[in-house]
């Protein structure tokens, strides 16, 4: 779910921190990648259903990531994919969430007789699987691209690496990413007037802040208020209201103390807030840079061209076309 209508606020309130550039800026710099999300966006991106092999397994995950990294790469830009871990405790009722809706979703497609809606709703019904992310390292492995599969989620850790300068910025759709501080954030551009794919969002997490009137750890507060995967949404508080909240009471505890009678709090609603607080400080200060369990590799592009050929099924002149343009990257 991420920050609920986060970036419509950074909009309304802070449009300069949002800068829509070139992905060419980018060359030259480590970019933390935030791999469930990327997995999600290049699964989803097809009008059609999924792609699938002669034997029945989704693809089309593999063939638009590898097309993504091929970009990066010839633009000179180091990726380091960050894997999601074990969540944490307080988001069970989230996640359960998900699969109910998901489950669903596979049962509709499953009754249904029309192929297009059946497409549907199995986009509707997709959840990443350990096949896929097993393939996905399998990638990364043959291209020589380094990942970390912390025991925490994706975008918290992304986001620290971030803010102490590990990265220079996070590639990720999930706003979440900013509550846990990271400097700068990566998205597919915001801007529907623009159609170039080679143009991205960058949002600067400083200006943000600075426009919004409050503190780092109120920025925390105010997002947590809005609702996120850790806490619920309090009715008749949407985002302006949360963020006038914040500016006027400073704190969470002087906030419901004032205006608990106006708002329908949940009895137990300081605890949750307060455990989702500190979800997104788990990281902050918490990473060792000489500590990291970074994977990498050797890229085989042997290998790799047998891997899109003949698992995966790609089309096998498109392969070696990407293999020819990329040619000169690849012998650096």
């Amino acid at each position: 779910m991420g920050i609920k209508n986060l970036t419509q606020t950074i909009k309304k309130y802070s449009p300069d921190s949002i800068h829509n550039e070139n992905l060419y800026k980018c060359s030259g710099k480590r970019v933390a990648v935030d791999a469930s999300l990327i997995l999600y966006q290049q699964l989803l991106n097809t009008k059609h259903g999924f792609f699938k092999n002669s034997h029945g397994k989704i693809t089309n995950h593999i063939t638009g990531l590898f097309y993504k990294i091929m970009n990066y790469i010839s633009l000179n830009i180091e990726l380091i994919f960050i894997f999601d871990g074990a969540p944490p405790l307080n988001k069970k009722d989230c996640i359960q969430a998900r699969k109910t809706k998901s489950d669903k979703f596979k049962e509709m497609s499953e009754k249904t007789n029309s192929i297009e809606e059946k497409e549907k709703l199995e986009k509707k019904a997709c959840r990443l699987t350990k096949e896929m992310i097993d393939d996905t390292k399998k990638l990364l492995n043959l291209l020589g691209i380094s990942y970390i599969h912390p025991n925490a989620e994706g975008e918290a850790y992304a986001a620290e690496l971030c803010r102490i300068g590990y990265v220079d910025y996070v590639l990720t759709e999930d706003m979440d990413t900013l509550v846990y501080g990271c400097p700068k954030l990566i998205r597919k551009c915001i801007d529907r007037s623009i159609k170039r794919s080679d143009i991205i969002s960058i949002f600067d997490y400083e200006s943000i802040i600075q426009n919004l009137k409050i503190s780092e750890d109120q920025f925390i507060d105010f997002c947590i208020l809005c609702g996120c995967d850790y806490a619920p949404e309090i009715p008749k508080i949407g985002n302006i209201t949360a963020l006038k909240l914040i500016q006027k009471y400073n704190t969470i505890e002087e906030l419901i103390d004032n205006t608990k009678t106006k708002y329908n709090y949940p009895v137990n609603y300081l605890q949750l807030f307060n455990d989702a607080k500190k979800n997104f400080l788990l990281f902050k200060n918490n990473i060792n840079v000489d500590e990291i369990n970074i994977h990498t590799s050797d890229k085989n592009l042997s290998e790799l061209k047998s891997f899109l050929i003949n698992d995966i099924e790609m089309n096998e002149t498109r392969v070696n076309n990407s293999f020819k343009k990329f040619n000169q990257v690849y012998d650096n």
